[in-house]
């Protein structure tokens, strides 16, 4: 039986619609997995059942963080918020940490992760991060590797992709800042911003600012890893 993976979805402002992008399917299928989109559910008991049914969860990419969360105004430069999907993400990642079950979030995922266990983030780390910055939105193709990131020897990001540099893609202006406990930063771009955050307390919980599932798809290596890893940890929790 292949692993059950819940898929945030998103909205578009005035828009009855959910939607997921194709590459994150993709990937989890071709890692192995049975992805599933999941709708903004507010009630408790329905997040509770979500969460308990499964296997892992990934948090896609998408629309802004609402600042509000941890406890700033917005920015001049703050793009579209979508208040139920910051809603629901947070509770049923905190649910899927107490579970701990796998999580694998990207971009967006990987600051509403870190916003879910306490951390902040950069608005726009153009206007608000100090020094010059690397290109992070990157004008090439989706699955082009426009820069580098440098990984924490031991990390678990270390040990799926073999390296302690790796080419990845880029498409963000927001960025996580302050990284609580148990959460750890295993990986940084040569400017400073954060690149890769994982718990030093659960299996498998890992948040990357990039888009290894366009990357995945592509044949690049590290990036299936990453998702192979993913869809292995799912399993095992499956199996149990």
């Amino acid at each position: 039986m292949k692993p059950i993976i819940g898929v945030t979805s998103s909205k578009e402002l005035g828009k009855a619609k959910y939607h997921i992008q194709q590459a994150d399917t993709d990937a989890l299928l071709q890692a192995g997995g049975l992805p599933i989109m999941l709708p903004h559910l507010l009630q408790d008991s329905d997040i509770d059942q979500i969460a308990e049914r499964i296997d892992g969860l990934f948090a896609a990419g998408g629309y802004d963080v609402d600042p509000t969360l941890f406890g700033e105004e917005p920015h001049p430069n703050l793009g579209t918020i979508i208040p139920s999907r910051d809603a629901f993400e947070l509770a049923l990642i905190q649910k899927v940490l107490e579970l701990g079950k796998p999580i694998l979030g990207v971009c967006r995922g990987a600051q509403i992760l870190n916003v879910a266990v306490g951390g902040d983030m950069y608005q726009d780390i153009s206007s608000q991060k100090e020094g010059a910055l690397l290109q992070h939105q990157q004008q090439s193709p989706v699955e082009h590797g426009s820069h580098f990131v440098h990984v924490a020897e031991g990390s678990l990001l270390h040990r799926l992709t073999g390296t302690e540099k790796l080419r990845v893609n880029s498409r963000h202006h927001q960025a996580n800042r302050n990284v609580p406990e148990p959460f750890v930063i295993s990986g940084t771009a040569s400017d400073g911003v954060v690149e890769a955050i994982e718990s030093k307390e659960h299996h498998f919980v890992l948040g990357l600012q990039w888009h290894p599932e366009n990357m995945a798809i592509a044949a690049d290596e590290a990036s299936k890893n990453i998702f192979k890893g993913f869809i292995e940890a799912c399993t095992e929790e499956g199996d149990e």
